[in-house]
């Protein structure tokens, strides 16, 4: 069988459809519509020792036209990555689905490291590659380099990787390209990293070659530390990337105007404020970042100032704040899922905008994890998924969608940090649709687990709704601001340690 027949299997809905029943919801919940079937996109394969199998984690997904591609890991080890990265492409806008696994990287599939973490997904029109990142780790658990793959098939086959950037502790990569045939930087990709060696100090890196070669990594102006940044690129070439602080109590951003010849100084977003995701979930407030086709960029996280009680919080939203520059941002709004008096918590979101939209008439979808009851434990904490979109640049929202679950905790791949589906989740337009792509468990059998990567069967209707997404008032914003103060003291006195366990690959 030929190398080619060995990576690709392809998935139709009608093979592996999840047929999720309609029950009768819960009012608390906010949840209005009955879930739809859902489509499972790949499954672990690996029987390696160390892993905990069958599991798949943490999803990125990117759209180019007709094309969707996701990449996730597969095989989570306890203590960081797992035993390759997978793939699903579809490049029928969602309606069928090709997967397999990254030839080269770990020692499951031809590579030498060990593991493997932290999959993000980018396209490059120009060269007409589609370009995944990843970190391998080795078997002491570091993190020395920066991987990129390579497709030139539309994302069905992919190469062994070449080398993106070396240093002493990495995490937390992103890539993205310039696909804009008039931007003076066309053709550019960009990848985004933090060393964690170097106290979470972010990196980036240019390719001009379609992701072949990578030039110099460089810091922001300030040299900024911090973890997650996601960029972006507008139309005129200007790369703007939001990005967590190293202590995850703030959300910066900072720019490139030239192509990444260098990057500015950070500027700050908005504080954060976050309450701890019970049940011991592995979950934190990293950014998820989207552009719409005039250059709004669009940065949503979870954040718990709108639910504030008695100088604490009681769960999280998801808040968002828009840009035109990359400098000046608007006020934190709250994506309105469902009131603030519910007992719900809202976390780990992947936004999507339609690249085909903007401004006022911008599509937005959001995919989220959440638990209906916040205040809960590990043997009776309920996971599931949901989504909700806008058609009107996130000024109103529709009614949210439950899309799976729910999950018991003991069901998903466990960390040192806690249980895990992923530090990230995702959420891409093709076609005018929606397409967020999940892991979703069921009970283990036989000592084996069930967590795999799913997808809607079909794509999600950007629909019009009439929930109005509020703005923070000034009280809440300064209950953010004492809460940031007070976690960045905690975070101080543990020396500096991650405060959400991020940078655990």
């Amino acid at each position: 069988m030929s190398l080619r027949s060995l990576l690709r299997r392809t998935v139709s809905p009608g093979l592996v459809t999840v047929a999720v029943a309609a029950v009768a919801l819960v009012v608390s919940t906010g949840i209005a519509d009955a879930a739809p079937a859902l489509t499972r996109i790949s499954t672990d394969p690996y029987t390696n020792s160390g892993s905990q199998h069958a599991t798949e984690v943490e999803p990125d997904t990117f759209a180019y036209g007709s094309t969707i591609v996701s990449a996730f890991q597969v095989g989570r080890f306890n203590d960081g990555g797992g035993s390759n990265i997978g793939f699903a492409t579809s490049s029928d806008g969602g309606a069928t689905w090709t997967h397999g696994f990254l030839p080269g990287i770990t020692t499951a599939a031809g590579g030498t490291y060990a593991r493997v973490s932290d999959a993000a997904v980018g396209y490059d029109a120009k060269h007409n590659v589609w370009l995944i990142s990843s970190i391998p780790i080795t078997s002491s658990v570091t993190v020395p380099v920066v991987y990129t793959s390579r497709s030139t098939d539309g994302g069905l086959t992919w190469s062994n990787p070449v080398t993106t950037a070396t240093g002493s502790s990495l995490d937390k990569n992103w890539i993205v390209c310039d696909n804009t045939s008039t931007s003076a930087y066309y053709g550019n990709c960009y990848t985004e990293y933090d060393n964690n060696g170097d106290g979470d100090r972010l990196k980036m890196t240019t390719s001009s070659d379609g992701g072949a070669t990578w030039g110099a990594s460089k810091n922001t102006g300030n040299s900024a530390t911090g973890i997650g940044g996601q960029p972006l690129v507008q139309p005129n070439g200007t790369v703007i990337v939001p990005a967590a602080s190293a202590s995850e109590t703030s959300i910066l951003a900072f720019r490139s105007t030239n192509g990444g010849a260098s990057w500015t100084s950070t500027t700050t977003v908005a504080t954060v404020s976050t309450y701890t995701v019970r049940g011991s979930l592995r979950s934190g407030p990293l950014p998820s970042a989207e552009i719409d086709a005039s250059g709004t960029v669009y940065v949503v996280w979870q954040d718990c100032r709108f639910r504030s009680s008695g100088g604490s919080c009681t769960s999280n939203d998801i808040v968002m704040s828009t840009t035109t520059n990359g400098t000046t941002w608007s006020s934190v709004v709250r994506i309105p899922i469902d009131a603030t008096t519910t007992t719900v918590d809202h976390f780990i979101p992947g936004l999507a905008v339609d690249r085909a939209t903007s401004g006022s008439t911008a599509h937005l979808g959001l995919a989220y994890y959440y638990h209906p009851v916040a205040n809960c434990t590990a043997s009776n904490c309920q996971l599931d998924v949901g989504y909700l979109s806008s058609t009107n640049g996130g000024a109103t929202w529709s009614a949210p969608t439950q899309l799976a679950g729910p999950m018991t905790h003991s069901w998903l791949a466990g960390t040192t940090q806690g249980t895990m589906v992923g530090d990230y989740i995702s959420t891409s337009f093709a076609g005018g649709t929606a397409h967020p792509v999940f892991a979703v468990a069921s009970a283990p059998s036989g000592g084996v687990f069930n967590e795999a990567m799913y997808t809607p069967s079909a794509g999600l209707a950007a629909a019009a709704g009439t929930a109005v997404a509020p703005p923070a008032t000034a009280r809440q914003n300064a209950f953010s601001a004492v809460q940031a103060v007070i976690a960045y003291g905690q975070w101080l006195a543990n020396g500096g340690a991650e405060g959400g366990g991020e940078d655990s690959p």
